[in-house]
């Protein structure tokens, strides 16, 4: 296939569990239905795609991507690059990563808040769905200003829901509206025509037939309604329509029948294309608002338009690191010095220094200069006794990395804090992300500043084991050397940094035994690397799919050129023509690992979720371990090319020993649906193979073979969460309920008895407390209960995150289980009025022909305020026009701060459009048009509508479309004479 093309595999692992949702479907429907995943996916594409529509016009770039509703992630990916290379490797794996996380998220408020009635806009609760979805935009604004954007993207998908569910629950389709209603994304607006409480809206269906059961005065005088639901009692005011459907017992009583359009066979199905589509519309209408208050380079940030990898370091400060700290300062400025500017610039950066008795602070950029800075503070001091606070360290860098990323851990100490295991577990299985560790003089004495004399520095086997089995359970690998040779192994930072790396093969032998193993290698994929980790004794032998081999007593040979630094060789495949299937042997009764990896854009990612019965049987994400002997499926969704069929999806068990095959099933739209009778005991990872069949100057199609780099273990215990929320107010707490259970094939034993031991960590070390363990007692059903209560700092920033991690573990300490919960921070909004512009004089006339217009200017001066209680005007964007901007600061008749914005322009650009943000994210806009000749009779002065502001002291700046900051020294400016007239 051609290099250019990226397709990706989205995998997700289905297990089943019982609940209920009332929407449109979350993520996969029957027929011709769409589902908030669908809704959100052409939203999402749609609006980038603009984005970067408008980002290319503006730096004179083509585009010539038709933007419109059968778009998929890698054509917008290819359409937004700006290399304009149709040989480069492209990977979507973030982009379409990112939209996975927003309609997952969206899909969990069918089961988080099932029950509540203003997140479905059900029960006329048009005000309360209205704050939902403008207290969440506000939170993904400050998300986005923090550069937290996961909790902004899952932030994002909650509000999607709730938005698009207004055209399903409503009756604002059947009112004839033809687009959205903006309204319900601008705070300051009054919500009109609200059918009052005792305002009858509905009659009875006839015969199962809903289409006419609105009432006709209630279309008549245009008044908004949404149906009454409710899963225990018929109770609703009188004359009120219901939801409809077989779970609403509202819609028995009458009047019956409902109005929901949830799906084409809904009691308003007719309507279902109709709403969906208003939804698509709202949706993009929302990412617009979004994208005025971030700007464009952050909104494609939080869409996760990127193609390459976060850097992210994880190192040990005390005494002994020096020469580590000088390594990874020298690699990580080579990367960015290098890259810079490149489609493999790393999409972020990420720094977590930790010591004894203190780590952090968590450093997350995308500018490389923080990063470097950040870096260039690091020192080599203190530690007092060996072990150190390595794992939480690595805690922080997991929930700050974007999801699949490479984490780099640098120590020559072992772990003070072996407790957060499990949750260093549960965090690598949930964010998919792989972690090596790089241990250095882990058998060598050991200086540390500031004490006298020499310690003695040894990390035990059982120490280094923990190390080993993190990097194992990730899929990443740990590398032991001397600080002397760890320049030679940070190779391996600039391996993983590149762009569009995969994994084809992984496998971990411990106890280690002489095997032969095979890989496939495909056309796609280039800079082909072996690595194997092992003892000093390890041998192998490498052989092409010609029949050409070479031994590891080569270091230069027909195949490879490798280097050996401690206890990892990095074998390069130095063929030209690599494509078929190779063969290496390792020889060696020592633990080893093998991993081979190259650059493709073909790649895989996948999720845990859980099936949901009842009115829309469905699935969303699941926290946890899969249950031993229990069903699961695999559901595939092919993304970025139409022609790659999925022939096999494998759960490999990790020994080696078992592997098992699960039967396809096309679910349509490229998705597939793998199934299995029973889960593997132990522990697993995906392998998936296919044919792509994209490649012109082939016969036949392409096979290719691509493995999950994480893996996933199953468990006998059950942990569920019951959290009534999923955000938190600085200054308050949350209680989160969870049960403990030990399940056989998958199902709780209600007569087991036994006590658990429980641990409930979160990433940002706020206040909790928690029970050490729980025990399931006689007549309890197998089941044991406890409370986690979170406490959230006063001080705490609204848009920040914290993933609250609950893991239990049986008796025997041989079997662990976890829930995850992220929280997002989010403040009360005391500002939700936009900037208002109020226009001051306009001045100049353009002549009426083009061919003149070079030769004279016009000018528009405006005022804009938040007024007296708002949070002041953050930033002024030219949207529209090609001009210069200045900006000045003055004080209205009210007390209100007023920034003066005059804007100045050739007669060829005669329109404007300003885009003000306050503080708070609120966006507002201000227009102005040049007067020509063809629409003045004469000349005259400027026109002036509003009336002068106070003399005050000003700031002035400049602009010809670039952001503009208003919190400048203040000085006197020439533009308040001009007021004066």
């Amino acid at each position: 296939m051609p290099a250019s093309q990226t397709v990706m595999f989205v995998v997700v692992v289905i297990f089943s569990l019982s609940g209920l949702v009332h929407s449109f479907k979350p993520l996969f429907s029957e027929g011709n239905s769409l589902t908030h995943r669908v809704i959100t996916q052409r939203a999402v594409l749609r609006k980038t795609a603009e984005v970067c529509r408008d980002i290319a016009t503006a730096t004179g770039r083509d585009f010539s991507l038709t933007i419109d509703n059968s778009l998929t992630a890698n054509q917008v990916l290819r359409a937004c690059s700006s290399t304009g290379s149709s040989t480069s490797i492209l990977s979507s794996l973030n982009f379409q990563g990112s939209i996975i996380d927003m309609y997952l998220s969206n899909g969990e408020v069918d089961v988080i808040f099932a029950l509540s009635a203003a997140r479905h806009f059900d029960d006329e609760s048009f005000e309360r769905g209205r704050d939902i979805i403008t207290s969440g935009v506000s939170a993904v604004k400050k998300s986005v200003e923090l550069e937290i954007y996961n909790i902004g993207r899952l932030i994002l998908g909650q509000v999607f829901h709730t938005l698009q569910d207004f055209y399903s629950h409503s009756n604002w389709v059947e009112l004839g509206k033809t687009g959205p209603y903006s309204s319900l994304i601008k705070p300051d607006e009054r919500l009109k025509k609200l059918a009052g409480r005792n305002t009858p809206t509905c009659r009875n269906c006839t015969g199962g037939n809903c289409a006419n059961n609105l009432l006709p005065e209630l279309m008549q005088q245009e008044l908004l309604t949404s149906g009454y639901f409710n899963l225990f009692s018929s109770e609703k005011p009188a004359g009120k329509c219901s939801h409809g459907g077989t779970l609403d017992w509202t819609s028995r009583r009458e009047p019956v029948g409902g109005i929901n359009k949830d799906s084409i066979g809904s009691s308003h199905g007719s309507f279902h294309h109709k709403a969906a589509d208003l939804a698509v519309d709202a949706t993009m209408e929302l990412l617009e608002d979004i994208r005025r208050a971030v700007g464009d380079k952050n909104f494609t940030r939080l869409m996760g338009l990127s193609q390459s990898s976060a850097l992210c370091i994880v190192i040990d400060t005390t005494g002994s690191m020096s020469d580590d700290i000088a390594e990874v300062k020298r690699i990580s400025f080579d990367i960015i010095d290098r890259r810079r500017g490149t489609q493999e610039e790393p999409s972020a950066y990420i720094l977590v220094p930790f010591n004894d008795p203190g780590f952090g602070p968590l450093i997350r950029t995308t500018d490389a200069d923080v990063f470097k800075a950040n870096i260039n503070k690091l020192s080599a001091n203190g530690g007092g006794d060996l072990p150190e606070l390595s794992l939480s360290g690595l805690q922080l860098a997991l929930t700050a990395a974007p999801r699949s990323s490479e984490i780099f851990v640098f120590t020559d100490a072992p772990a003070k804090d072996a407790h957060l295991r499990g949750t260093i577990t549960a965090l690598i299985e949930s964010s998919k992300s792989v972690v090596t560790f790089l241990l250095t003089d882990v058998r060598a004495r050991r200086r540390r500043r500031g004490l006298q004399g020499v310690s003695t520095r040894i990390v035990s086997q059982t120490d280094a084991q923990l190390y080993r089995d993190l990097a194992r359970a990730s899929g990443g690998q740990t590398i032991e050397v001397s600080k002397a040779d760890l320049s030679q192994a940070t190779s391996i930072i600039e391996d993983s940094s590149a762009n569009a790396v995969v994994t084809v093969f992984q496998v971990v032998r411990n106890p280690g035994k002489p095997e032969n193993f095979t890989f496939p290698v495909d056309n796609s994929l280039k800079n082909m690397t072996v690595y194997i980790t092992g003892a000093s004794s390890l041998a192998f032998t490498l052989t092409s799919p010609t029949g050409v081999s070479q031994s590891s007593s080569q270091s230069s040979g027909p195949l490879v050129s490798f280097t050996t630094v401690g206890n990892l060789r990095r074998l390069r495949l130095t063929t030209e023509n690599q494509t078929g299937s190779w063969k290496i042997r390792v020889d060696s009764n020592n633990p080893y690992s093998v991993k081979v990896t190259g650059q493709s854009p073909l790649n895989f990612i996948f999720n845990l979720v859980e099936a949901h019965e009842g009115a829309h049987s469905d699935f969303s994400l699941m926290e946890g371990r899969p249950l031993s002997g229990g069903n699961a499926s695999i559901l595939i969704s092919v993304t970025g090319s139409d022609t790659v069929e999925v022939t096999e999806v494998t759960l490999v068990d990790s020994s080696g020993s078992t592997e098992v095959n699960g039967s396809l099933q096309s679910m349509g739209s490229g998705d597939v649906l793998a199934i299995f009778s029973n889960v593997p005991a132990g522990d697993f990872v995906v392998r998936l193979r296919g044919e792509d069949s994209s490649a012109t100057s082939r016969s036949t199609p392409e096979r290719f073979q691509r493995q999950a780099s994480t893996q996933t273990k199953t468990s006998s215990i059950s942990v569920t969460t019951q959290a009534n929320n999923t955000s938190v107010e600085p200054g308050s707490s949350i209680s989160i309920s969870f049960t403990v259970a030990t399940t056989t094939n998958g199902v709780v034993n209600d007569s087991a008895s036994g006590t658990f031991t429980v641990r409930a960590n979160n990433d940002r070390s706020f206040a909790s407390t928690s029970p050490g363990t729980v025990s399931m007692t006689e007549g309890s059903g197998g089941k044991a209960n406890g409370t986690v209560t979170l406490s959230v700092p006063g001080d705490a920033a609204s848009g920040t995150d914290v993933t609250l991690t609950i893991v239990a573990e049986n008796a025997a300490a041989t079997d662990t289980n976890y829930a995850l919960i992220r929280l997002s921070v989010v403040a009360k909004v005391t500002d939700v009025n936009r900037p208002v512009c109020q226009e001051v004089s306009r001045s100049g006339i353009c002549p009426s022909s083009a061919s003149l217009c070079a030769s004279s200017q016009w000018e528009f001066i405006a005022n804009l305020t938040d007024g007296i209680n708002g949070t002041g005007i953050d930033s002024i964007t030219i949207r529209t026009g090609n001009g210069t901007l200045n900006t000045s600061s003055a004080t209205g008749a009210g007390g209100e701060n007023v920034t003066v914005v005059t804007y100045s322009a050739s007669c060829c650009s005669q329109n404007v459009e300003l885009n003000a943000v306050d503080k708070e994210g609120n966006v507002g806009t201000c227009v102005g048009q040049a007067r020509t000749t063809a629409t003045t009779a004469a000349p005259a002065a400027p026109v002036t509508t509003a009336a002068p502001v106070t003399t005050a002291a000003v700031n002035t700046t400049s602009s010809r479309g670039n952001t503009l900051s208003t919190s400048h020294c203040l000085m006197i400016c020439v533009v308040i004479s001009l007021l004066w007239k």
